[in-house]
């Protein structure tokens, strides 16, 4: 087995765990879908486009970094602050919305003042006082949730990739670039997909009828301790 070969089986070993020990990886996807009642098709698909927009960003940055001759050490510096970044996204996004969840459990459906893209649809369209051209606007807004999921998984690194793209670089490489590229974000996005879609599956079998003002904490909640954990624990 040559040098090349053992990287392709690294780079989609560390894909598969590098995601499944991140919580933050899959959780969102989850708890959102419920919140928000995406359909299972629209659940896979947000996730599948910000876990494209994960890898493609460390890969932009690890070629970058290597087209200007940057150190290792310095792109994993690099790497390290952006995670440091998203941490914080997750965990001010997780307090947003726990704070509409909160207020949610206690109003109950009441007239509300949240942004839009905070709103459940059954909310939005249920408020008398929003006129057609309103509920039009905060539908447009309402679009805006898979878009700070997909802004949050761009800036998030994927530590364990630049280091594998430096050995085919150090050999000119540019198929050994592409082929660590690829094998890592097909496990790592095949792995993302696969978790969300057991997560979507197993939360189908939760009933909450009559209760579902309570999922909007929970989610918030759930995001929240995401970004703690992958803040502050090293997730």
């Amino acid at each position: 087995m040559n040098e090349m070969n053992v990287l392709l089986m690294s780079a989609g070993t560390l894909g598969v765990i590098h995601t499944l020990l991140g919580p933050d990886h899959y959780l969102p996807f989850i708890v959102l879908s419920k919140a928000r009642k995406w359909t299972r098709t629209r659940t896979l698909w947000i996730t599948f486009i910000s876990g494209v927009g994960h890898v493609g960003g460390s890969v932009i940055l690890g070629l970058i970094g290597i087209a200007m001759g940057i150190s290792l050490s310095k792109l994993e510096a690099i790497e390290a602050n952006r995670g440091n970044v998203v941490g914080w996204m997750l965990i001010g996004f997780g307090i947003l919305y726990s704070a509409y969840g909160i207020y949610k459990y206690f109003k109950r459906g009441a007239h509300i003042h949240f942004p839009a893209f905070l709103r459940p649809k059954s909310i939005r369209h249920k408020d008398l006082h929003l006129a057609d051209r309103d509920l039009k606007k905060e539908k447009d807004a309402g679009s805006l949730t898979p878009w700070i999921l997909f802004l949050i998984f761009v800036f998030g690194p994927c530590e364990v990739l630049i280091p594998m793209l430096v050995y085919p670089a150090a050999q000119h490489s540019g198929i050994g670039i592409f082929l660590v590229a690829l094998v890592f974000g097909i496990a790592t996005v095949g792995t993302m997909l696969l978790v969300v879609f057991l997560g979507y599956q197993g939360f189908s079998f939760i009933k909450l009828k009559g209760k579902e003002y309570r999922i909007h904490l929970f989610a918030g909640l759930v995001i929240l301790l995401a970004g703690i954990g992958m803040q502050f624990m090293g997730f």
